[in-house]
C-alpha cells in the first residue's frame, strides 16, 4: 500500500478553506484513478511539538506504482493544480509505502 499525507497549514480564512475544500477540491481529488481511500482529519489536529496542521488528508493507493501513475494522470495534475486556490497557508505532501505491522 502507498499513501500521500497532505498537511495543510492554517489558512488565512478558515471558513473559505473549509467550504472550497469540501465542495470543490475533494470532488476533484476523488476522481484520481487508482485512489483506494480518501480520509481527512475530523477534528482539530493536536501536536506534541510545533504548530499543528490545520487539516490532514490521507490518500491511499494499492502500490507505489499506482500512486505514481495517479499523480501523473490528468486528474492527479488537476488536483495538484487546485491546491493554490484554497491552501493560502501552504501545504506539505508526504509520500510513502506502508505495511501492517
Amino acid at each position: 500500500m502507498a499513501q500521500i499525507l497532505v498537511l495543510y497549514n492554517a489558512p488565512a480564512d478558515p471558513a473559505a478553506f473549509d467550504k472550497y475544500y469540501r465542495e470543490t477540491h475533494i470532488p476533484i481529488a476523488k476522481k484520481i484513478p487508482g485512489l483506494r481511500s480518501y480520509t481527512i482529519s475530523s477534528s482539530t489536529v493536536q501536536s506534541l511539538g510545533g504548530t499543528p496542521p490545520y487539516l490532514i488528508a490521507e490518500l491511499s493507493f494499492d502500490s507505489t506504482e499506482a500512486m505514481s501513475a495517479a499523480l501523473m494522470s490528468a486528474e492527479g495534475q488537476a488536483a495538484a493544480a487546485d491546491v493554490p486556490n484554497f491552501a493560502t497557508g501552504g501545504a506539505t505532501l508526504l509520500m510513502c509505502d506502508t505495511k501492517l505491522v
